[in-house]
């Protein structure tokens, strides 16, 4: 399928226009992370607890910037998510510590959101914020004692369906005991005997992560040579396949796109963790996969038109791959979107560093790639020129001319 037959842009007559863009985009994030101290990096990287937290109702960030910095040593970071699907989703963090620091103030995360949002009622446990197990041994002896004839394995299967219920429902956090009327099994008396043991916290912990500084370490370093390995393994092919000038473009393009995306990370303040290096490792293949197609078209022109200008060669090839490109790039961009928009916090750094890098990957192979491949060529081109034009002529003689007999020596 084409979308666009016999086309004819001039696409590297604007080469310079895209190449001072991506010269400012650079500057702009080189700018930023030397403004801001280095990349933000993400829990993966640079260690300490991270805590996932979502209420019932707008959080009140303040107080639990507030509360949080009282009882926690070091630096607190606390975020809010603003997405569609998290727009009450709080991140809490602390700063980068030793490991035994790390337990602690994962331990008192807990305890200051317990003691400043949810104060326990009496002899109750809070509902959002236990286990299946735990349930089930709070119920056991209440169950009973309230004449609720349950065996142990009814009681593990009314908790199994209420938790799946409660997620699947409403994210893992209700505000009302009778939003459990719905799950299946449910009866009135075993409604009201998990209302007298339980209360409702306004809030359910969604996630907890903690990695000490050894690991974040460890794992920075794996991630710039696993991006550098893929690299070089590009560059090796393309050199083989092609000629090396064709895999130095390449990769270059593609180091281009990489520091760019890295670039608007740091100028947007977005944290880069493992899914965001996942992302730059999809960007990576994705955009060289975009740069070989151009570039085998341009190898099969040149078996073709050998003696047809490399300028005009090349945009006649690109020409005649730009319906592929806009079909690859444009659907693969329509999912990025689709992502960074209803992906939610999890999908937020992967999604914002593909559509990034889709748009910036998408040009450079045309802008950046092909250009360098070219002025190559009219490099050597040009030196070949110079070196033909001071080389002295040999020397002829007329036809016909006899050479002179030489005397012999008596």
């Amino acid at each position: 399928m084409e979308l666009f037959k016999q086309t004819n842009y001039d696409f590297l007559g604007k080469k310079w226009l895209f190449i001072g863009a991506s010269v400012l985009l650079l500057i702009a994030g080189f700018a930023s992370i030397i403004a801001k101290g280095g990349l933000l990096y993400g829990i993966d990287f640079r260690g300490g607890a991270l805590m996932t937290v979502e209420f019932a109702s707008a959080p009140p960030m303040d107080k639990i910037r507030s509360a949080m910095s009282q009882k926690i040593k070091g630096e607190v970071s606390v975020q809010n998510f603003t997405g569609a699907n998290s727009k009450n989703d709080v991140q809490i963090g602390t700063e980068l510590q030793d490991e035994r620091q790390l337990a602690v103030n994962r331990a008192a995360m807990d305890e200051v959101l317990r003691s400043t949002f949810s104060p326990a009622a009496a002899g109750k446990v809070d509902l959002n914020n236990i286990g299946r197990d735990q349930i089930v041994q709070q119920l056991r002896e209440p169950l009973a004692r309230n004449n609720v004839a349950l065996n142990d394995q009814q009681l593990q299967e009314l908790v199994a369906a209420l938790k799946s219920y409660v997620n699947s429902n409403y994210s893992g956090l209700i505000t009302d005991f009778n939003q459990l009327s719905g799950v299946p099994g449910m009866t009135p008396a075993i409604l009201n005997t998990i209302r007298d043991t339980f209360y409702l916290a306004p809030y359910t912990v969604k996630s907890v992560e903690v990695v000490g500084p050894k690991v974040g370490a460890e794992l920075q370093r794996k991630a710039v040579l696993s991006t550098l390995y893929a690299l070089g393994g590009m560059l090796i092919y393309i050199a083989f396949r092609f000629e090396w000038i064709y895999g130095v473009g390449a990769v270059l393009a593609v180091f281009h796109d990489t520091l760019i995306t890295v670039g608007l990370f740091s100028i947007f303040s977005k944290e880069i963790s493992m899914t965001v290096i996942a992302a730059l490792l999809t960007l990576v293949g994705y955009s060289m996969n975009d740069t070989i197609v151009i570039f085998d078209r341009v190898r099969e022109n040149l078996k073709l038109s050998r003696r047809e200008p490399l300028e005009e060669l090349m945009n006649r090839s690109i020409n005649q791959t730009l319906s592929r490109t806009i079909m690859t790039s444009g659907l693969t961009f329509l999912t990025a979107i689709a992502l960074l928009i209803w992906g939610g916090p999890v999908l937020h750094g992967f999604s914002f560093a593909l559509v990034c890098g889709i748009i910036v990957g998408t040009y450079s192979s045309v802008f950046v790639a092909s250009p360098i491949v070219l002025f190559w060529h009219n490099y050597t081109d040009k030196r070949s020129k110079v070196a033909g034009a001071v080389q002295p002529a040999p020397v002829t003689r007329p036809e016909g001319a006899r050479k002179s007999p030489t005397r012999a020596v008596k």
